[in-house]
């Protein structure tokens, strides 16, 4: 991927990582469009000089259209990013939601899906593209306290490998970028600060940093994503031994943050 002269659309592009990735590709001299679907994200967006497009990801007509629109609008649109996600807490034992299990794949996943299928005989006509889709850590190893999302995300991960291999022989460059717990609001306002989870700008300036020394980098790995990412390969004990290590840690966090302990 090459890192100026660019046309960007980034989904989720109003807050937390994506609002971040579009400030930093537009110092690099990018011409960056955030879509989201907040107008108070929107406003701010463009307040940070993005151009920006209303659009509901995990809404099929609002995907063709936002489509429709970047390839009329910004034709010379070559990078898209994947970034829009949402994450919440459940309670499997008091039942579960079925909306929200609903809502987390159908923006997570059938809006990234639907959207490549939207926008890829577009970037097929340039000379050269690069999709990029943002997963995480859960993906590899889940947090059981947000068990669709973790699912939504190692879907994304196997798509995105399916999708690389399918467009091997393209000008298009598949980019999968794996963040560990970053200080953002997407799991809730506490999250922002966090101490456990990496401050945002460390995040965007190693990945930034990774893209501009690795050109043809399938998998954007910060350092902290490591023990998520190559869990599995110390085999089964150790991945189970991890597993719950980290589900144990989270479930103190969540008791503390509820005052339950």
């Amino acid at each position: 991927m090459k890192m100026t002269g660019n046309t960007i659309l980034i989904t989720g592009g109003g807050s937390g990582i994506g609002l971040a990735l579009a400030e930093e590709f537009v110092r690099l001299d990018n011409r960056v469009i955030a879509a989201a679907r907040s107008p108070e994200k929107l406003k701010l967006a463009e307040n940070k000089g993005l151009k920006t497009i209303k659009a509901d990801i995990s809404e099929a007509g609002s995907v063709q259209a936002l489509s429709r629109r970047v390839c009329q609008e910004f034709p010379e649109t070559n990078v898209v990013i994947h970034n829009a996600a949402i994450c919440k807490f459940e309670d499997l034992v008091q039942g579960g939601s079925t909306t929200v299990q609903e809502e987390t794949i159908a923006t997570n996943v059938l809006g990234p899906m639907r959207l490549n299928d939207a926008i890829l005989p577009h970037l097929l006509k340039q000379g050269s593209a690069t999709i990029i889709i943002v997963t995480s850590g859960l993906g590899f190893v889940p947090s059981a306290f947000y068990p669709t999302y973790s699912a939504t995300k190692a879907a994304l991960h196997s798509y995105s490998q399916s999708l690389r291999f399918q467009l091997k022989d393209t000008p298009i460059h598949v980019i999968e970028i794996v963040p560990p717990y970053v200080q953002t609001q997407l799991g809730g306002t506490f999250q922002a600060t966090d101490p456990n989870a990496m401050p945002l700008s460390e995040f965007i300036s190693e990945v930034i940093q990774i893209l501009k020394d690795e050109p043809q980098v399938e998998e954007v790995l910060v350092k902290r994503t490591f023990p998520h990412r190559f869990a599995v390969e110390g085999g089964r004990d150790r991945y189970d031994a991890f597993f719950k290590q980290f589900n144990e840690r989270l479930l103190n966090d969540l008791g503390r943050r509820l005052g339950r302990r």
